[in-house]
């Protein structure tokens, strides 16, 4: 292995003979850089694509979140709600209601999510980050806090008093609408908008908040009813133990969810574009790498005398093979972590320098992951050691034999 290194080094620094070679040699170096520095641009873009689409999670949803396995409510007394604050881990524990809605704001109608919460909720969400407009729910019940893209369709007024927001659901039980007596089939609450909030697109269209004890009075439920408990635990506390002391807890079944798991579809739909554009890249990359088996068998073919003489000497073809197979390997090993420097160096600009923008005011979110690095130096690696053994494979005893000395 000492010689075919030493020969194969020789090889990879030094000017061969023919001008044509040297320059389809640089060529396969550079297309390697600019493979591995463009694989790996890529996948931190799309990691902080990742980030930047699910950011919202930090602080909008709770670390978890109780609901029922069947039905639509899960019982919460008192003493259920103080056992689930004494278990350890957990610093908060906050029950909500969240249903389905029809709302009226000056003859303009529209369909949404209430989601009422409890006084103690902006210990739960950081309120103050995602209030647009206006200010929190305070002490009345007849309040809301619209979403920013819902009180744009319903053209919304904040602090408004001579108009109220009509919210209605239907009453339990009721199997017909009365079209000309909506009071007995809906249950109606009127409130006054006295903010706004913005977290994303989704959520600003899909719900209003308002107090508890409103959601409960217009859904007739009692205190201790709720659509689900969310949860807030302390820095540092063991998720899973969390999540057996709650099942332990209540005697119906429920489901508990991460943040992760109450935006699944989301994580699986960013996940699989970023499956998707790594596969494309690779294909690019096997692609590129091409170049580097027919550098490698035009070097085999150059230097097809001195492999002759190598042969006459005693080294034997497995030997010869091996001269070529580090060859290829120490280019595209090489070529890749010269090329994921010069990805760092742009991610790390990027992030430093706002570089690229995506729109005027918002620029390209990048993050620098370790595994972005080790995925990139993998696959350079793995499809260069590959190539250099098919480039490799070209030696053999009867191209040998065909060669003068």
């Amino acid at each position: 292995m000492n010689f075919s290194f030493y020969i194969a080094r020789r090889y990879l620094v030094s000017k061969n003979g023919k001008n044509a070679i040297n320059i389809i040699n640089i060529l396969s170096f550079i297309i390697t850089v600019v493979g591995t520095a463009a694989l790996f641009i890529v996948l931190s873009g799309f990691s902080g694509l990742k980030d930047f689409s699910t950011e919202f999670s930090n602080y909008f949803d709770p670390d978890l979140k109780v609901l029922p396995v069947e039905g639509k409510t899960v019982e919460i007394p008192l003493s259920r709600k103080r056992e689930l604050e004494n278990v350890p881990g957990i610093a908060l524990v906050c029950d909500v209601i969240e249903e389905k809605a029809f709302l009226n704001y000056e003859e303009k109608n529209d369909i949404a999510f209430i989601k009422g919460v409890p006084d103690n909720y902006v210990n739960m969400i950081s309120t103050d980050s995602i209030l647009y407009y206006g200010s929190w729910l305070s002490k009345s019940d007849a309040q809301v806090v619209a979403g920013y893209s819902l009180a744009a369709r319903l053209s919304l007024t904040v602090n408004d008093y001579g108009n109220y927001m009509q919210i209605m659901v239907p009453k339990p039980g009721t199997n017909a609408i009365n079209k000309l007596n909506l009071n007995s089939s809906f249950s109606r609450l009127d409130a006054i908008p006295i903010g706004t909030f913005s977290v994303n697109e989704a959520l600003d269209g899909k719900y209003i908040f308002t107090r508890l004890n409103a959601a409960r009075k217009l859904l007739n439920l009692n205190g201790s009813t709720a659509s689900a408990v969310e949860i807030k635990l302390e820095d540092g506390a063991n998720q899973d133990e969390v999540r057996a002391a709650i099942q332990e807890i209540f005697d119906q079944p429920v489901k508990i969810k991460d943040k992760f798991q109450m935006n699944d579809a989301l994580y699986k739909m960013l996940n699989s574009e970023n499956l998707v554009v790594y596969l494309i890249f690779t294909l690019v990359l096997i692609i590129a790498l091409f170049n580097v088996v027919g550098s490698i068998i035009m070097m085999i073919l150059d230097k097809k005398k001195n492999m002759k003489t190598l042969l006459d000497l005693g080294a034997p073809v497995e030997s010869l093979r091996k001269i070529f197979f580090i060859q290829g390997s120490l280019m595209t090993l090489s070529g890749g972590v010269i090329g994921l420097v010069i990805g760092v160096v742009f991610v790390a600009l990027q992030i430093q320098y706002d570089l690229i923008y995506i729109a005027p005011g918002i620029p390209y979110p990048f993050a620098m992951e370790l595994i972005n690095v080790f995925i990139s130096l993998a696959t350079i690696a793995v499809l260069g050691i590959i190539a250099s053994y098919i480039g490799s494979r070209r030696i053999n005893d009867r191209l040998l034999s065909q060669a003068k000395l």
